[in-house]
């Protein structure tokens, strides 16, 4: 459980980011753009990663399989590393903390620092990206859509994006570092 000091700073950071939440959680108001961010973070969740590291492995010899496996193992090392961010820094997600804004779509998890969903967007992104660059046409777009779902649905603060995708970056950056292909 968070102690005080930490429930009171990030209340202070929600008060600071409030404002431009409400702004950013507008487009959730209208229902065609809140079943888009839907299906895009529903898509991020995991099914086009996922799609995207099989078709790797299976279809890209002993490179593509390579760059599958980064992707997994960074992959799974992000989740542990957000998961262990979020229970111990346990920051309420902005439609807990803020009545005027909207819940887009049921969070998979309690907390919203940080994203976990954007985390991932990047460092999927990073990696395939590094291996087969025509893909950034398609990747580098979707990635940002993504991070966008996750303020536009009310489940994360700008600030929780940000740092899920520096984390993101980094595990990618690791990955490549000190696994070269």
């Amino acid at each position: 459980m968070a102690g005080t000091a930490t429930v009171r700073l990030w209340q202070r950071v929600d008060r600071a980011e409030r404002a431009l939440c409400l702004h950013i959680n507008r487009g959730c108001h209208r229902v065609n753009l809140r079943r888009f961010f839907v299906v895009v973070s529903r898509l991020g969740d995991g099914p086009l990663w996922y799609a995207l590291m099989a078709s790797l492995a299976v279809a890209g010899g002993a490179a593509g399989a390579t760059a599958a496996l980064q992707m997994a193992v960074a992959g799974l090392a992000g989740v542990v590393l957000y998961r262990f961010l979020k229970t111990r820094l346990v920051r309420e997600r902005p439609f807990v903390s803020h009545a005027g804004i909207l819940l887009g779509t049921a969070p998979l998890d309690r907390y919203s620092f940080p994203s976990g969903h954007t985390l991932h967007a990047v460092c999927f992104t990073i990696v395939a990206v590094m291996h087969y660059p025509a893909l950034a046409g398609v990747l580098l777009p979707f990635a940002m859509l993504v991070a966008a779902s996750r303020v536009v649905l009310g489940l994360h603060y700008p600030s929780d994006v940000a740092a899920g995708a520096a984390l993101g970056a980094m595990l990618a950056v690791a990955t490549l570092r000190f696994w070269p292909a």
